[in-house]
């Protein structure tokens, strides 16, 4: 019958599937059918199976196991491709539901439901994408009725690249580009990952550092725990640990002896290997004992230990607060840039989240953003299309309030939003509506520079040229960034608009957005025009026309 798939090792299987996509993330990065720098799939893809390899269980049923890994790629996903293939998983998680371990064809299955799940989770799905590699993929797989673990996972890595390299026939963009799809690209790396796991074969990278966040120490509230307070909760207690050949025999090492320990001193315990980094967290009255017993073993590359009765304390002392300040609405939304960030806070955002074209936030981004927004209704400008699924991802995970996403793809569609915005009536059904209705007519244009030599839509771009880009089309390109603004402007039917927003960006020519407001005021003199420095990456200009 083969190897049974225990929660253990599917648990293993995430992880060598994680490490062999960290190791290639740039490589799929690459795979950019846009010449501007948002090749970003890759590094969205790697923090969403972290998300799920790091997931905070070692130990229990495959049914239990599987649903910590989903849980833990849906709070970390970013990007569409990282929300699809959080939804793989969460699709494997159901297939799973209720199993201790699984047999071949139960996998099939489970595989199955993840493709169920991910198109469910997108509502326009485009083949051509890690939908259509998954899919054909999983397809194939059931076709073949393997019944050996190995013989499987062998098998789909052999299909997904088959299903990979023809992508481009189905999907246009990727053929004119001379690419094979991103997400699929990073699929097949999670299964060559996994297929190498199963062969016994160990990965290179630094996915052990990888789950550290090395962030400057927070500061600490002292009068929360005072000489009368009593630690009832513990310390979180976390540590990498660098096994030394000179104390152990770091290929032969076994967590199963750590974890026995760890569970005599405490609870919430994690400990996996990496190469000859282990990963250990739990929860205990007593951290030295912890330190003590790891160090027969190695070194310490991080120790980090917290109070838990005070991380306690705060929560309270925060949630209190919160209380006292909540309001009936706010409004969260997605942008880059200091200049650009302030100028939404003044529009009338109560919180933003700092991200866009390259920087997409996690979900765990924006449910803090959502706690700190603190209202009864909140309603989320995410700003950027490969960010929406994650908005409503985060809006169907939050239960602290009510949670609107309106669809705003670019920054032109937010700003249009907030001109308008108005909470009267005091209706959230209206004023949802209100905001849906005031993108109606706006066109933005967004100007970048090529990185590299492209040829879509007819338009031949060189690298280095300024390239203008109306929706998801770009519509022109020329060497200079003005002449680009102007060609851009001419394609937006000025004439029905009156006013304009000159976005500048951090690497904009100087002295653009005052030229390209002189030619304006001189040749569409009914338009007016409102010049702010954004400050953002990627775009020297956003031209924005309401």
């Amino acid at each position: 019958m083969g190897e049974l798939l225990t929660g253990k090792r599917y648990l293993e299987l995430v992880r060598s599937g994680a490490a062999c996509l960290e190791r290639h993330q740039n490589e799929v990065n690459d795979l950019n059918v846009f010449p501007i720098p948002d090749g970003d799939t890759g590094s969205n893809m790697t923090l969403t199976i972290m998300g799920g390899a790091n997931c905070g269980t070692e130990s229990g049923s495959l049914s239990h196991v599987a649903e910590a890994v989903a849980r833990g790629m849906l709070l970390s996903a970013r990007g569409n491709s990282g929300v699809i293939l959080s939804q793989l998983f969460e699709g494997i998680s159901v297939g799973f539901k209720g199993i201790d371990e699984a047999n071949t064809e139960q996998v099939r299955f489970a595989l199955g439901k993840a493709v169920e799940q991910a198109y469910s989770a997108v509502i326009e799905p485009t083949e051509g994408t890690i939908l259509t590699v998954a899919r054909e993929t999983a397809e194939a797989i059931e076709s073949k009725g393997l019944t050996d673990l190995t013989e499987l996972l062998s098998f789909s890595v052999d299909q997904s690249k088959i299903s990979l390299e023809h992508t481009p026939e189905k999907l246009e963009i990727l053929r004119k580009s001379g690419v094979v799809d991103s997400g699929g690209a990073g699929l097949v790396y999670i299964l060559e990952g996994m297929l190498a796991c199963v062969k016994g074969e160990s990965i290179d990278s630094d996915l052990g550092s990888s789950f550290h966040q090395s962030n400057a120490p927070k500061a600490v509230n002292t009068d929360l725990f005072t000489e009368d307070s009593v630690l009832e909760f513990g310390y979180c207690t976390e540590v990498l640990l660098r096994l030394q050949k000179i104390k152990c025999d770091p290929e032969a090492f076994d967590t199963a002896p750590l974890i026995d320990y760890l569970s005599t001193l405490g609870d919430s315990i994690v400990a996996f290997k990496n190469g000859t980094v282990v990963k250990i967290h739990v929860h205990t009255m007593t951290p030295g004992k912890v330190l003590e017993y790891c160090r027969q073993y190695g070194e310490f590359l991080t120790i980090k230990i917290e109070n838990m009765m005070l991380q306690h304390n705060e929560v309270i002392a925060v949630e209190e607060e919160k209380k006292k300040d909540r309001s009936k609405y706010a409004v969260v939304a997605v942008a880059c840039g200091e200049g650009l960030k302030k100028e939404l806070m003044e529009m009338g955002v109560d919180v933003v989240i700092d991200g866009g074209q390259t920087a997409n936030p996690s979900a765990t981004d924006i449910l803090a953003a959502f706690d700190k927004a603190n209202a009864d209704v909140i309603f989320v400008l995410p700003n950027n299309g490969n960010i929406l699924l994650t908005a409503k991802q985060a809006g169907e995970l939050y239960n602290k309030s009510e949670v609107r996403v309106i669809p705003t793809k670019n920054i032109g569609d937010c700003i249009s939003v907030l001109s308008m915005l108005e909470f009267e009536p005091d209706d959230p059904d209206a004023i949802e509506q209100n905001m849906i209705a005031s993108m109606e007519g706006v066109i933005t244009a967004e100007i970048s520079r090529s990185i590299r030599p492209a040829e879509l839509g007819g338009i031949t771009i060189g690298q280095g040229e300024y390239i203008g880009i109306i929706g998801k089309d770009i519509v022109t390109a020329d060497t200079d960034c003005f002449d680009t603004a102007v060609n851009s402007l001419k394609l937006m039917d000025l004439s029905s608009h009156s006013a304009l927003m000159i976005i500048e960006g951090k690497t904009a020519p100087k002295g653009v957005s005052a030229d390209l407001t002189a030619y304006i005021k001189k040749n569409f003199r009914r338009l007016e025009v409102n010049e702010i420095y954004g400050g953002q990456d990627i775009y020297d200009l956003i031209l924005v026309v309401t």
